[in-house]
């Protein structure tokens, strides 16, 4: 299944970095970048987090890519449900997958680097020690896919754009960290950074914002807070091709891409094509695969990578499967309950509900022991917090205590309750009933339906919402252990546009959320988990807790590894001991699955599967499949 978390929050990297380019004309403008009030500037090909940029301002290429990978073929995989706009930008309509494909950043990531953002769009990016503002310098002959050039009022444009009119949470964000933009010249930018806003991440956050065409937005009188049957016009490596509303969608490479040739691109973008096929259910979009409908699928199913990989193309060696090392912290797959309903305000319901549900049941019967249980928003990583806090983190701590549960001082970092064997667990049903009777919601001697209720007599329910079928086989056991409590508890079936509207609308009392962070946090947790954003829908259980808003402000202003670790780990402690989330479970693998005409790397970066990045299309495997007839 394709990602489609296409645009959450700006570029999430930061800090200082001393990497000097060339002399002359870099001189020239950090001239004149302290003639207007910044002093000495340093002038780069990227930004650094904590350490120096790994590569130097004159790389060939990614370390991780084959730079001498073919351009050509097609690569397609399935999305589940439909889309009916090309705008992910707004709550409004469902945007198609990869709908911001074709827009660019001044800076970007790499797969194998931590806190790393080196020039894409930019050709340099200048700032003072202080970080208190950041000029970036366009690269010369940036096109859009329509032929027109990019100049810095299309990136003033941009940046007024998502301030003004993209996602709330988003312009909160970019509202705290930007004071303003002004345009120096033709490919001259400056951004002006919030007084007292922490500077670790500033530039990142600037250089991270997707550029659009302003003369695009004119002409086609596009408004980015409404949904758009118009793609957008970019100047990345691939542009819209064609699509079958709300069934497929097919993106095209570029022929006339501007940076085909820069060396941060060499290796990448090797596809002619990529296409999304859309599906109604899970297992649709297999019995598609097995015939050859579409060509590459990341796995996400235990049952069917462990039975149903039998199928003749499979046997013949047309299809492979493979187990590949992914070293991301963990995607934080939960159970996200919805703090705006009144019955789980308290924090022993939550607590409650949570024991019901056995993993350990579910991995060895339904799983098949191919994952492991979420136990951090920061799994899999360094970052999770353990055991008792530490000197360190109670000196955050103890100004807070007031809107903390006590256990977070007195007990070790909470973790998800292990069950035993059995799918109804007798120890943690036995814990989780004297949770609810200490909350008030006991069974009445009269009742009829074994359901509690509380004071006022009305039920304690709770209702898990639902799109997929695959889920139904974890969930109905969980609903049948609810209702062993005395909880009036269903699996509550919806098709995707109705999980999606409900999802923008709240209307939901537990909905599966992916809460999972970045090895180096900053401003996005604010749409996480900040008061600010319980409107939004990344902020899923509408968590507001003024404990929490301090510590995720003592993370954004971590100035080494050291403060930011205490600080996250801080922060992970409070996050797991409120108990708004029933975490579900990951894999440190990707196993994914493909009709055998692609290739890879030998070795993966650590932070990226790549397959749209940086695999290719291998001809001569495609050939043999031909011959084969296993494909037209």
């Amino acid at each position: 299944m394709v990602a489609t978390r296409d645009f959450q929050s700006a570029i999430r990297f930061g800090a200082r970095v001393a990497a000097l380019l060339a002399m002359g004309a870099a001189a020239a403008l950090a001239q004149d970048a302290a003639a207007q009030g910044g002093g000495e500037t340093i002038t780069s090909h990227g930004v650094g987090t904590f350490d120096e940029l790994r590569l130097p301002a004159d790389f060939p290429h990614l370390a991780y890519v084959n730079p001498d990978a073919p351009k050509g073929g097609e690569i397609s995989e399935w999305q589940a449900g439909g889309f009916d706009s090309y705008n992910p930008f707004t709550v409004k309509g469902r945007g198609a997958a990869l709908s911001t494909i074709m827009l660019e950043r001044l800076l970007e990531g790499t797969a194998d680097e931590i806190g790393a953002a080196y020039c894409l769009l930019c050709e340099t990016v200048e700032y003072p020690e202080s970080r208190d503002w950041a000029i970036f310098t366009l690269r010369e002959g940036i096109r859009f896919s329509d032929g027109t050039s990019m100049t810095s009022d299309d990136v003033l444009f941009s940046y007024e754009t998502l301030r003004d009119k993209g996602l709330s949470s988003f312009r909160a964000v970019l509202s705290q960290i930007v004071a303003d933009a002004e345009v120096l010249d033709e490919r001259r930018i400056r951004f002006n950074f919030t007084p007292d806003y922490p500077r670790r991440d500033v530039i990142q956050a600037a250089g991270g914002l997707p550029i659009f065409s302003r003369a695009d937005f004119e002409q086609n009188q596009r408004d980015i807070s409404n949904s758009s049957k118009l793609p957008y016009v970019g100047s990345g490596p691939y542009m819209f091709g064609r699509a079958d509303m709300g069934r497929s969608v097919t993106w095209v490479r570029n022929p006339d891409y501007w940076g085909a040739d820069l060396p941060i691109n060499r290796g990448r973008h090797n596809f002619d094509r990529i296409r999304i096929e859309y599906f109604g259910d899970y297992d649709s979009a297999f019995e598609a695969f097995k015939a050859g409908e579409y060509s590459f699928r990341n796995e996400a199913s235990s049952i069917h990578w462990a039975t149903r990989y039998d199928f003749p193309a499979f046997r013949n060696g047309w299809v492979r499967k493979e187990e590949l090392h992914d070293g991301n912290i963990a995607n934080g797959q939960a159970w996200a309950i919805n703090l705006r309903r009144p019955q789980f305000q308290d924090v022993r319901v939550r607590q409650a509900i949570g024991l019901t549900f056995n993993f350990e049941w579910s991995n060895a019967t339904l799983f098949y022991g191919l994952y492991e249980r979420v136990k951090s928003f920061w799994d899999n990583s360094e970052l999770a917090a353990t055991d008792l806090p530490g000197a360190d983190e109670l000196a955050l701590l103890e100004p807070l205590r007031a809107d903390l549960p006590e256990a977070v001082f007195t007990e070790p970092a909470a973790l998800p309750a292990v069950s035993g064997e059995r799918q109804l667990d007798r120890g943690n049903l036995r814990r989780a009933a004297a949770l609810l009777d200490e909350a008030g919601w006991t069974i009445p001697e009269t009742s009829r339906d074994g359901i509690r209720r509380n004071d006022q007599g009305h039920p304690l329910r709770v209702q898990i919402l639902n799109d997929s079928q695959t889920f139904d086989r974890v969930i109905n056991p969980w609903v049948e252990n609810l209702r062993a409590l005395g909880v009036d508890a269903r699996n509550e079936r919806v098709d995707d546009a109705q999980l999606e509207d409900r999802k923008r609308n709240h209307d939901f009392d537990v909905i599966t959320a992916h809460l999972g962070q970045d090895p180096i946090p900053g401003a996005g947790l604010q749409q996480y988990f900040g008061s600010a954003s319980t409107g939004d829908v990344f902020n899923a259980m509408g968590l507001e807790n003024p404990a929490v808003d301090a510590l995720i402000a003592r993370v954004e202003s971590a100035s080494t590894q050291d403060e930011l670790t205490t600080g996250v780990h801080a922060l992970d402690r409070v996050l797991r001991a409120l108990h708004f989330w029933v975490p579900q479970w990951f894999k440190g693998k990707h196993t994914v699955a493909y009709w055998d005409m692609f290739g890879h790397p030998d070795e993966l970066p650590p932070y990226a599967l790549g397959e749209l990045d940086f695999w290719w299309f291998d001809a001569d495997k495609a050939e043999t499949l031909k011959k084969a007839g296993a494909i037209r």
